[in-house]
């Protein structure tokens, strides 16, 4: 399998220690099969923490992949499950970190699944505010078309990457 990784910045070697909190999937590296998903985040970061867009790509072997001892959680499609991990990742209140609806502890070494971007923020924000429920947050979402992410939270998990090369935009 082929990533892409879009920053501000080449990526020489992953150090998870500069990886932000309180994202989609918790704390950790993330990269996508989709290189133009890569380019658009790539220039998002830039504007928000200048630098130049880069876009670092990796491979995986797909067979270590699916054989390793690495705890993953794998959603296929945005559903209830998906919308609570998701919040309660982002939530710097959320409390229950031990939760399985939560990686804060990093107890999954490997997340992949939807993206939820801003396209989707106000059903997130109207579910956090008690005006519509979990499931009428995922009803919503069925029609909406996400990319994928695959998020790496520890250092083995981060060793199945194989960096094979990167570039400007």
């Amino acid at each position: 399998m082929i990533l892409f990784h879009g920053s501000n910045l080449e990526i020489d070697q992953i150090d998870l220690n500069f990886c932000r909190p309180y994202k989609d999937f918790g704390k950790g590296f993330y990269a996508t099969e989709l290189e133009e998903q890569a380019g658009n985040m790539a220039k998002r970061t830039v504007r928000i923490f200048g630098g130049k867009p880069y876009i670092t790509k990796f491979s995986i072997d797909d067979k270590e992949f699916e054989n390793c001892n690495i705890p993953q959680k794998i959603f296929n499609a945005p559903t209830n499950e998906w919308a609570l991990f998701i919040i309660n990742n982002r939530n710097r209140n959320f409390t229950n970190i031990t939760s399985l609806e939560c990686n804060l502890d990093n107890k999954y070494g490997i997340v992949r699944g939807p993206i939820a971007n801003d396209d989707i923020r106000l059903f997130f924000d109207l579910f956090e505010d008690t005006i519509i429920t979990i499931e009428e947050l995922t009803k919503r979402l069925e029609y909406k078309e996400l990319s994928s992410q695959i998020s790496f939270h520890t250092e083995n998990a981060v060793k199945l990457l194989k960096k094979i090369g990167a570039y400007c935009l």
